[in-house]
């Protein structure tokens, strides 16, 4: 009958890297390479979220009720993520490319990343009307006011008036133009010392528009040689989407 074997020669028969080691590994393994599938997709996500900065290139309608209006707008043309939610809202705010009125999407990434481009958009803030009258219905009882010094020639063809600095529009001028027909063209400016230093926002102007919305929109200097083209593009885009509107047909297909 064979002996039993020592302790020693069972020690020496064991393997090397025991099963439990093996499957420990193995495990360890498998978690290592789903952590490096999920960093990879997460990175992959977070990338793409980075880079969008809060756009989307989204066509989806949007319906949006502002005191007794209510607008249906497409995600890729209201700026703020948290504002691209139908129901009621205090305000809303849009950004558009110019001429072509389009909101975000790929092929005019640039446009809205790069910020010696944002020239070329026109920024709108949509609210309800707290005043009975628009920037131009407000240019005699109101600004004619606050005007500082003598008119003088403004840049294409319209009239520059300087404002009062104590009345808090220290360095605006206000920009006038008749328009047969219909009130004063009036629109507030900083003006640049060269095109080189405008901004994207450096005149403002609103109009009411609908029952009681009151549109402001903020453009650059440089496209100031717009203003009647402009003046007229960003009623006609808002009018176009207010509900009361929009053609039943069109309100069966979303609007689009």
């Amino acid at each position: 009958m064979a002996s039993p074997m020592s302790s020693a020669s069972m020690i020496e028969e064991r393997p090397l890297i025991s099963s439990g080691f093996v499957y420990r590994l193995t495990a360890g393994v498998a978690v290592l390479a789903a952590l490096t599938v999920a960093i990879s997709v997460g990175g992959h996500w977070l990338g793409e979220k980075i880079s969008l900065a809060g756009h989307t290139g989204s066509t989806r309608p949007i319906t949006v009720t502002i005191g007794e209006d209510t607008m249906r707008l497409t995600a890729n043309t209201i700026r703020f993520p948290s504002e691209r939610t139908d129901g009621t809202a205090e305000r809303v705010d849009l950004y558009l490319t110019w001429p072509q009125m389009q909101g975000y999407s790929e092929a005019d990434r640039m446009r809205f990343d790069d910020i010696s481009q944002s020239s070329s958009l026109i920024f709108l803030q949509i609210t309800q009307s707290t005043m009975s009258r628009d920037m131009s219905g407000r240019l005699g009882p109101i600004y004619s006011q606050l005007m500082d010094g003598a008119a003088y020639s403004g840049p294409f063809g319209l009239t520059a008036h300087r404002l009062r600095a104590d009345a808090g529009y220290n360095g605006e001028v206000l920009l006038t133009a008749p328009r047969p027909g219909e009130p004063d063209y009036a629109v507030r400016c900083l003006l640049p010392a060269s095109p080189a230093q405008a901004t994207s926002g450096d005149c403002q102007r609103d109009v009411k528009i609908g029952k009681d919305l009151s549109v402001l929109y903020r453009f650059s200097s440089n496209q100031l040689g717009d203003w009647r083209a402009m003046d007229a593009a960003v009623r006609s885009f808002i009018e176009t989407r207010l509900v009361d509107n929009i053609a039943p047909a069109a309100t069966a297909a979303g609007g689009r």
